[in-house]
């Protein structure tokens, strides 16, 4: 009596544990804060902390995702030639990034996205530069351990190039039509590891730019990584006395939430 009893506990409490188990859903949530050491050389060249945030949201047919980004620095340096000594501070990089994107997607490999930009970089001859774009991806591999999505459309740049100092008049806000390629490309080495390559390209009517985003990514546990990361961009033409590239390399710690 007594082995039936215990049977029909079990019995109840697997039951139960599995009722609820099924009735778990996934989050449609997914974010990510990222916070470390980056080495910036190009139009600005120093040694300083990055942040990012990225959040994600995938429901049904669509997929969202936001991102953002920011680095700043300041090089003090001290006058021994005068007395006292005199000690200034002098802003060497600032930048920051954010950017969203929606995927619909329609098929099990296809999908539409738009998205959009926005990048302010003092030390790039740009005052800003906002992106839009529409446009049509597909995921052409889709293995266990390895991914790759291509995406092409058309948008649109809107930039303004550093303002003179007063009283020289301002430049005005330009803009042009430009063809956007982008390639991400996911290699999971390990349970634990991974490596990304996202790669764009954007033809425009007045410049082109590339730019390689390279990392891989290290679980320590369920929601700390270590994350190695090297960033090139390049524009074929920028202001004068601007660099055509900034590079960047981090090292940087990845809490996700």
């Amino acid at each position: 009596m007594n082995f039936i009893k215990a049977a029909s506990i079990a019995s109840l409490l697997v039951f139960s544990s599995n009722s609820m188990a099924a009735d778990e859903k996934k989050s449609p949530w997914k974010s990510s804060a990222e916070f470390g050491y980056v080495n910036v050389s190009g139009n600005t060249n120093t040694e300083t902390l990055k942040a990012v945030f990225d959040i994600s949201y995938e429901a049904d047919s669509w997929l969202h995702k936001a991102h953002a980004e920011a680095l700043s620095a300041n090089t003090e340096t001290t006058d021994t030639t005068v007395i006292p000594a005199v000690t200034t501070s002098e802003r060497t990089a600032a930048k920051w990034l954010a950017s969203g994107q929606s995927d619909y997607k329609f098929g099990e490999f296809n999908y539409f996205y738009g998205l959009v930009s926005y990048e302010d970089d003092r030390f790039s001859g740009f005052e800003y530069q906002a992106k839009i774009g529409l446009g049509y991806g597909r995921r052409v591999i889709h293995a266990d351990n390895h991914e790759l999505k291509l995406e092409v459309g058309p948008g649109y740049r809107s930039y303004r190039l550093d303002q003179p100092a007063p009283p020289a008049p301002s430049e005005e806000r330009q803009g042009e039509a430009l063809l956007r390629v982008g390639v991400a490309y996911i290699w999971r080495v390990s349970e634990t590891s991974k490596f990304t390559e996202d790669l764009t390209y954007e033809a425009g009517q007045d410049q082109d730019e590339w730019k390689s985003v390279t990392a891989l990514t290290a679980r320590i546990n369920s929601t700390l990584a270590m994350k190695i990361s090297h960033a090139v961009k390049n524009l074929d033409k920028v202001p004068a006395g601007s660099k055509n590239y900034d590079r960047e390399t981090a090292v940087t710690l990845v809490f996700t939430f």
